[in-house]
Parts: structure tokens; sequence; C-alpha cells
């Protein structure tokens, strides 16, 4: 692939497209409209950062929007149903051959996604995609095969597959480092005496502010997506270890800040436009 037609740099969300996007993703959503055989491509390749700062992990550096000191040890998640909206209201859903994607901070190849589908030439309005794998996708055993097989949510907690998996430590107010386990997945409801009594689907649709482009056929969009990671912590409700301590799995509540705070989390960096060789 060469010769760059276009470029934009975008490092973080500004309050305005914040709030644009939680009212967006809360409502978008997309059609079962599929792409053509032939067109443009896209590939999206993933970053990962602290507010401006590239993520380093294993260090204790951080610190969130409670005051937690924190590291990060890992990060791994299934991101699906990737659609492209046009100002008409049409969209595009590109589900050919792979349309749920695994990233690994530890896994450098999966950090970028070469989209089979073929996107027709146009106009387009934003991006949207799926954090996590909707209800009607996410059962349990479709992955066989490491490192997605190990994304396993408990049977008993649900079934399917984690949304995410971010781990790390933090100090807490006594000084002490403790292990967290921010998972995201699939949440139940309890009744008095600590029994299952339901589950509630934490799945949302994440619209990615400043992404229109236009494209022609024998073209390729390439999107680099940034995750914030201490957005995951702040943005719109305070998330603080202290209080909800370090595994969440069974804590709906906690998972629902988790899930409110992740529409914010990612931005892109970058957009160019670039011819297929």
């Amino acid at each position: 692939m060469k010769l760059i037609q276009n470029k934009s740099h975008f490092n973080y969300l500004t309050p305005v497209w914040a709030l644009l996007v939680f009212l967006i993703a809360t409502s978008s959503s997309c059609n079962k409209t599929k792409a053509p055989e032939t067109g443009g491509k896209m590939i999206i390749i993933f970053q990962h950062s602290v507010g401006d700062q590239e993520l380093e992990t294993d260090t204790m550096k951080y610190v969130n929007a409670a005051g937690n000191p924190y590291l990060v040890s890992e990060i791994q998640y299934f991101i699906s149903d990737v659609c492209l909206h046009t100002s008409g209201g049409d969209s595009i859903l590109l589900t050919k051959w792979e349309d749920i994607h695994y990233v690994d901070t530890d896994i450098p190849e999966t950090l970028q996604y070469n989209l089979a589908d073929s996107i027709p030439e146009g106009d387009y309005s934003y991006i949207s995609f799926t954090f996590g794998i909707n209800e009607e996708k996410n059962k349990s055993l479709m992955f066989v095969n490491p490192p997605e097989s190990y994304m396993f949510w408990p049977e008993y907690l649900g079934g399917g597959y984690h949304y995410m998996k971010l781990n790390g430590k933090w100090k807490d107010n006594n000084g002490v480092i403790t292990p967290f386990n921010f998972h995201l997945g699939i949440g139940q409801t309890y009744d008095s005496a600590g029994n299952i009594t339901g589950f509630i689907q934490n799945y949302f649709r994440v619209v990615l502010p400043q992404s229109s482009f236009s494209i022609k056929n024998g073209q390729v969009v390439e999107v680099i997506l940034n995750m914030d990671v201490n957005q995951w912590f702040e943005d719109p409700e305070i998330f603080d270890f202290n209080v909800w301590g370090g595994d969440i799995m069974q804590k709906q509540e906690a998972m629902h800040i988790g899930c409110m705070n992740g529409h914010n989390v990612f931005s892109i960096s970058e957009l160019s436009i670039l011819l297929l060789e």
C-alpha cells in the first residue's frame, strides 16, 4: 500500500464530542446490509494509552480520577460488528469471514484487523462497532483454540466470553499493592440469598467521533484506533478500586460503570486513505 492521500490526527475527545458519542452510541444500530464484492478495504490498527502517554505495562506510574495509583499488566478484548454509516442514514455491516476480532496487548499480530469486506465507493459520516460480543453471537465454546478460548466467561455467570480483561494492580488506601481484574462481560441479578435470578447483556455500541471518510475502488482506509485506559475509570462515572475491589465479574453495578465509561474510551489518532498496490 502507498500514497497517503488524506491524514488527520485526533488525540482525544473534546467534551462536546464525548457527549455526542454517548448520545449516539446509546441509540445507534447497524442494519444487516452487507458490503459488495468490489470496492475499497479497511484496516484497523489498535493502540493503547493512558491520557496522552503511550501505555507502559507493569509500571506503577498511573493515577486514575479516583486517586488510585495503578499499573496495567495486560489488556485483552473483543470488538465486533464494525459498521459504516452514511449521512443519509444508510449503513453497511462488515461481517465477512471475521466479524469478531480479538485484541491482546501481549500478542502484536492481534493489533491489526484487516477486514475482508469490500467497501463501496462513497462518503461515510462515521464508524461504529460493538465492544464485546452481542447476545446472538456470544455462545460458549465457539472459540476452541487459545488465545480466544481463554476469554471464556463462566457458565454459571452467563456463559459466552469476556468482553474485556484489563488486569493490573493498584495501591489501596493502606498503601498495599493489590491485584485487580477489571473484567467486563455478562452481568447477573441476585436475590436476597445471593442466588442468581437473571442475566444482563453489557455489550455496547461505540461510535467513533471524527471518523468520516471518502473512499474509491482500489483504496483502503487505515484507522489507527486508540484506547485510553484512564477513561475506563473516569467518564461519566468515577470508578474507585477502594470501593469496588479487585474483582467485578459478579458486581453488575461496577460493570455497568465500566460499560458507561467505555463509550468514551476509543478515539481515532490517525485516519489515512491509501492506494492498494
